[in-house]
């Protein structure tokens, strides 16, 4: 997803606060960079566009002081990654700036309309300042000109308009935007932990929304022209929660945050819980949906649900649950798990379910985003700021929220916390440096390696997911996981003489089995990484955890994450930036 930040002040600042928001949302993903500022000049009425492939901060910066500007990091999807197709474009008269998330569907035929126009890059965001421009030079006002495009466009898209007198607007649909009220300053950002340094009053623009920013105030309006009055939102998350604070990566911190996510969960959730526990109970078919991380929650939750609540429920990655639609009804219930709350692979499915007067709960992260405020009843996550673009804490939040809601689900919910307290202590044994040390030297033994395989069972076959996961993406290793049983049926194939092997193993009912797998691993010729409560002869390597009970799809997660960190450091990887990817998928 691209990162977008936007400034209008009273003090001539703006170069300097756009660059540092776009720094704040390097986490995101992207190839190059871009920032436009008013001249600043009364005898030169252009804007100043400055942009790079690259880093962001590389290349000469000449641009002036600026009281009012606006920054994109940019992903690319339409046109290679080059300084000409880098955001923001200008008009032909060089008066107005657009940056965009999103994807122009129908770009090539309005592009086609274009005929008068000086076009300078390969991309879809380019032919929307022109034709805005074409709007304006017909006598429409600057606002009325941008609604008239926007309505233009197909697809799920935000733009962002700089113009030449300090004016900014913006206009979403379905990609998230968030205004940020300061004193004498106003700000906008894709994403609201970029806000944090600046102010925690924020409003998140709903979508089919078009908002006119300057350092004065905003207004807000539907694209029927009516002015909109949207709820000011305060952030509680701490400005330090969006910082390195000694760190050498997000990646680390927040795997460090996770036992306090953890308790906080145990220790204050216990009223939310209890609510969605009633509510579950009055629907008649639940379906969690979620995507990466999210989904591998998700799948742990219908394990958990089955094993401990003696329910049923449906789970689905998010982006296939259009194609499973048809049997939701008005009694059905929709569980939608998100780090971000604007994954599209979710939204949409969540947005059809409403359509269908379906209920719909989320577990969310982030306050205020479109999944927050399209459900009927919400729980946030309370993770803070995750950063880095791998998810680890956001994951052990959603998975601890599901422990707790289906032992609550039998009026357990104090023997949930308690595993859930004893699973944070013993991250936080993991976290010193005797073990961590066992990790390095794991990391030190298998990152050269092509392939490792990741087997459980249950709960252990989602947290074999989502270690799988956090390898592929974080150390770029070829990681496969897998459930113990499916061995014999293709998998074993795979097997050569020293390919790891990861193998979770706790004190429940898959250890016999899930061992007795391992042993097959190893007869050909495997090299098996034992992760669990008790040792092994069948084990090469070994990885103790605490024995937690269902709170062992956390703690068995754990050095999977720490794993796949120590080995992009041994590779020369940032572990917070993984290549190709972004932190939140807002577009198809």
């Amino acid at each position: 997803m691209c990162g977008i930040f936007g400034f209008s002040g009273i003090e001539k600042k703006a170069p300097r606060i756009i660059i540092n928001g776009l720094k704040d949302l390097e986490y995101r993903g992207y190839d190059s960079w871009g920032v436009a500022v008013t001249n600043g000049s009364k005898k030169q009425s252009n804007l100043k566009v400055e942009k790079h492939v690259g880093k962001i901060g590389e290349g000469k910066n000449s641009l002036p002081s600026s009281n009012c500007g606006i920054g994109h990091t940019r992903w690319a999807t339409h046109g290679g990654v080059t300084t000409a197709n880098a955001h923001p474009h200008l008009s032909c008269q060089g008066d107005l700036a657009l940056i965009h998330n999103g994807i122009v569907e129908n770009y090539l035929v309005l592009r086609s309309k274009l005929k008068h126009h000086r076009l300078l890059s390969g991309t879809d965001t380019e032919i929307i300042v022109h034709l805005i421009e074409e709007e304006k030079n017909k006598g429409a006002n600057l606002l009325e000109a941008t609604k008239r495009t926007f309505l233009k466009l197909k697809g799920l898209n935000a733009i962002v308009l700089l113009s030449n007198n300090g004016q900014i607007i913006t206009v979403k649909n379905g990609t998230p935007l968030v205004l940020g009220i300061g004193k004498n300053e106003n700000f906008l950002a894709s994403d609201p932990s970029a806000l944090l340094p600046h102010t925690k009053k924020v409003i998140f623009l709903e979508d089919n929304n078009i908002a006119s920013l300057t350092a004065k105030g905003w207004q807000i309006f539907d694209l029927n022209g009516r002015k909109k009055q949207l709820k000011i939102r305060r952030l509680d998350w701490k400005i330090e929660s969006a910082k390195l604070e000694g760190y050498r990566h997000f990646m680390i911190k927040e795997i460090h945050e996770q036992p306090k996510v953890i308790r906080n969960i145990a220790k204050n959730y216990s009223k939310q819980i209890g609510q969605l526990s009633k509510i579950i109970k009055e629907a008649r078919g639940t379906f969690f949906i979620g995507c990466g991380s999210a989904s591998y929650a998700a799948l742990a939750g219908q394990y958990l649900f089955s094993k401990i609540a003696n329910l049923h429920v449906n789970f689905s990655i998010g982006s296939e649950f259009n194609y499973l639609e048809h049997y939701l009804n008005k009694n059905s219930l929709i569980i939608a798990l998100s780090q971000s709350g604007e994954t599209i692979d979710v939204v949409e499915p969540a947005v059809v379910a409403k359509k269908r007067r379906v209920k719909v709960v989320v577990l969310t992260n982030v306050l205020g985003s479109t999944l927050y405020r399209l459900a009927d009843y919400k729980i946030p996550l309370g993770a803070g700021p995750e950063k880095a673009v791998a998810a680890t804490k956001s994951f052990i939040a959603m998975v601890s929220i599901l422990i707790f809601l289906v032992y609550q689900m039998n009026n357990e919910g104090n023997s949930a916390k308690e595993i859930l307290i004893k699973a944070a202590g013993n991250i936080e044994e993991m976290l010193k440096d005797k073990y961590l040390e066992k990790i390095r030297k794991l990391a030190n033994k298998i990152y050269h390696k092509e392939h490792v395989y990741i087997i459980g069972r249950g709960l252990s076959y989602a947290a074999a997911l989502e270690a799988t996961l956090k390898l592929k993406e974080v150390s770029y290793i070829h990681s496969e996981g897998f459930a113990g049983g499916e061995l014999k049926h293709g998998v074993i194939a795979l097997i050569e003489k020293g390919t790891p092997t990861i193998v979770f193993v706790p004190n429940d009912e898959t250890k016999e089995a899930i061992l007795s797998n391992a042993i097959e691993i190893k007869s050909r010729g495997g090299y098996i990484i034992g992760v669990g409560p008790a040792n092994n002869e069948v084990f090469d390597y070994y990885l103790p955890t605490s024995d937690v009970a269902e709170a062992s799809v956390i703690v068995n997660t754990v050095p999977a994450q720490l794993l796949a960190y120590y080995i992009a450091l041994k590779k020369n990887l940032d572990p917070d930036m993984p290549r190709n990817l972004a932190k939140s998928v807002t577009v198809r």
